[in-house]
């Protein structure tokens, strides 16, 4: 067995982003970009006013001041005329700051008399103007390559007038449940010797999140026949192929064996953590093979940990970008840890972190309310109430 830290770093070290493709703007959100977004145009493009109001010179803005209004300024309008010696411009939000106007005063400091409009309160010492290229200037880079998408990148992308964006190809994945109990959900009560199969379920969603594709879904006995041709077909049709269950040494686990007939050559074997110590990865016909252990609660720690990784990676992102790690306090005392390094299953209190009580690597009805994982190296001893831990986000 490698520590985690030792996978974590062949991971790193090995998974290699996919291609690149050009997509219109409407098709790229949740992408990763493979190359920096740079402002076409600034932003202002011109001096604009912040508020609705009345721009004018500032050496002419006093109380009682009696102003000739010469006109007006919309967004998008024509451009207004410019502003001289005791004149004043109607603007809007957004709109151009007439020449010659250095000062707007908002419009519930103003009143209008006759065409002409009076300064009636003071007004605070801020211009509301937005100058020329105080958000960002033309040619200035916006969003790095390596940065996902998200909602907030994709109106910063807009904003930098592109139509496109070159971005990583999502990993195409395929997923293989085994286990000869496995029933599909809704059958298994038909069966005293089946249970429900539930892990592809949470790894097909954490799939999705991470910007995957998944391609190929099937479910298979242990027959190592039959699961080496699933292999075959799982290998032709993704980029990466995530198999859960099969996982250990028994003489029904398949999961390493089904692949050999393809040539696995496995990066790591074993990683001594606690849950998911037989998660494993490795590459067979130049596709990466990731297994999870069929536990419920261990597939899917070690799914938050070493498949958001290698989904990451493919996608041109930082894998430790996706293993944020926080030092944050326990509401609860915990044991001390084993001889693995251990991932316990936390939720977030007022006062802390707490344990979600039974941390069996089989249990499932408490999944649902995780939010946390509490790191706790190999032979840590016990920690108090208060202690701070390090802790990821999990669900």
């Amino acid at each position: 067995m490698i520590s985690f830290d030792e996978a974590q770093a062949l991971l790193a070290g090995a998974v290699r982003p996919l291609g690149t493709e050009v997509l219109p703007l409407g098709a790229v959100a949740g992408r990763v970009l493979a190359r920096p977004v740079r402002a076409a145009l600034a932003s202002p493009r011109r001096d604009v006013s912040a508020m609705d109001g009345y721009a004018l010179r500032s050496v002419d803005a006093a109380v009682g001041a009696r102003l000739a209004l010469v006109g007006q300024s919309a967004a998008g309008g024509m451009p207004p005329p410019p502003v001289g010696p005791g004149q004043t411009v109607r603007v809007f939000t957004g709109a151009a700051v007439p020449e010659g106007a250095d000062l707007v005063v908002i419009q519930e400091n103003c009143e209008t008399e006759d065409g002409a409009v009076i300064i009636a309160r003071l007004f605070g010492t801020g211009t509301h103007i937005r100058l020329q290229g105080s958000d960002f200037a033309a040619g200035a880079e916006l969003l790095p390559a390596g940065r996902r998408l998200d909602p907030l990148a994709m109106v910063t992308l807009a904003a930098s007038d592109s139509a496109e964006a070159t971005v990583f190809c999502r990993p195409r994945v395929a997923l293989i449940a085994t286990g000869d109990e496995l029933a599909a959900p809704g059958t298994a009560r038909a069966n005293p010797q089946a249970i429900p199969e539930s892990v592809s379920f949470g790894v097909a969603a954490m799939i999705a999140e991470q910007g995957g594709d998944l391609v190929y879904r099937r479910s298979g006995s242990d027959d190592l026949a039959t699961l080496t041709a699933l292999a075959g077909e799982a290998l032709d049709a993704a980029d990466v192929v995530v198999i859960t269950g099969g996982a250990s040494v028994g003489d029904r686990d398949f999961a390493k064996p089904m692949f050999a007939a393809h040539g696995l050559e496995p990066l790591f074997a074993k990683v001594a953590i606690k849950p998911g110590k037989p998660v494993w990865l490795g590459q067979a016909r130049g596709r990466w093979v990731l297994g999870l252990p069929g536990n419920p609660t261990s597939a899917m720690v070690t799914a938050r940990l070493f498949l958001t990784a290698l989904l990451a990676a493919l996608q041109g992102r930082d894998p430790a970008a996706l293993l944020d790690w926080t030092e944050l306090p326990l509401a609860a005392s915990m044991p001390p840890a084993g001889d693995r390094e251990t991932f316990a299953r936390m939720i977030w209190t007022a006062t802390g972190l707490q344990p979600i009580g039974n941390q069996d690597s089989g249990v499932q009805g408490r999944l649902s309310a995780t939010t946390w994982l509490a790191r706790r190296l190999k032979d840590a001893p016990a920690a108090s109430v208060g202690e701070r831990v390090s802790a990821l986000r999990f669900g």
